[in-house]
């Protein structure tokens, strides 16, 4: 097992039995090696694999009962808001479903987050967006990271709507979007996104005009999911 000093003992066997998990080595339709068996290969206590498995299980990836054992659940009981869960698809490598379904979800949040923001242009919050898209802009002349500035535009408008449960969905946002912008950037060839679409966004949101923010915001979605969809078709 690959030390990280990052993580302790037991997240860093969750993170090898996750990985595990999605990267195939461990399947549905083979038994999964016992406690005893785990703590044998990650040469680890048996409480950090206790700990370990029951981390998974709190996840949705697993399930540990007594004399049933330990078994991978199927994937619709996965928790995909979990940005560690999330981390993990992507890495194994995300389909473009997964993806598709990601920006959807976008569609139906990240607008709304964009109206209300701008009922309150005035807002710190708001000021954080705008230190984003100067980011982005810095990143066009080699400056700063295309990548992690665009991530920060998206989720900074997530914390500016300062609606509770939109600004809990930033960790698993930036996460996804890390994916997603990387694919969508490279389907239309790119190599970053548009800072004068970006600016539109801002500059309703600062002048608090809600519905052109909110339109403005649908529309670079929208962009991004054509791309995905197009590419799915192709592939079909």
């Amino acid at each position: 097992m690959e030390m990280n000093p990052n993580r302790n003992l037991t997240q860093q066997v969750a993170h090898a039995l996750g990985m595990g998990i999605l990267q195939g080595k461990y399947t549905a339709d083979k038994p999964f090696p016992s406690e005893a068996e785990l703590s044998e290969t990650f040469n680890v206590s048996r409480s950090a694999t206790r700990e370990a498995v029951k981390m998974l299980t709190a996840k949705g990836l697993l399930s540990s009962r007594p004399r049933q054992g330990i078994r991978i659940l199927p994937d619709s009981q996965w928790n995909m808001f979990d940005p560690e869960v999330l981390g993990w698809i992507l890495a194994s490598g995300p389909s473009m479903e997964l993806l598709r379904d990601f920006i959807q979800m976008r569609i139906a949040i990240e607008p709304e987050a964009a109206a209300l923001a701008a009922a309150q242009p005035d807002s710190a919050e708001v000021a954080v967006i705008g230190e984003a898209l100067q980011r982005m802009a810095n990143a066009e002349e080699g400056l700063d990271d295309p990548l992690e500035s665009d991530i920060a535009f998206h989720t900074g408008i997530l914390l500016a709507s300062q609606n509770r449960f939109f600004s809990q969905l930033r960790p698993f946002s930036a996460t996804a979007l890390r994916a997603s912008i990387r694919h969508t950037n490279k389907l239309k060839g790119v190599a970053m996104a548009s800072v004068k679409a970006h600016r539109k966004v801002y500059d309703a949101i600062r002048n608090g005009r809600a519905q052109q923010a909110r339109t403005l915001m649908r529309g670079l979605i929208e962009e991004a999911l054509q791309l995905i969809e197009e590419r799915i078709a192709e592939t079909a």
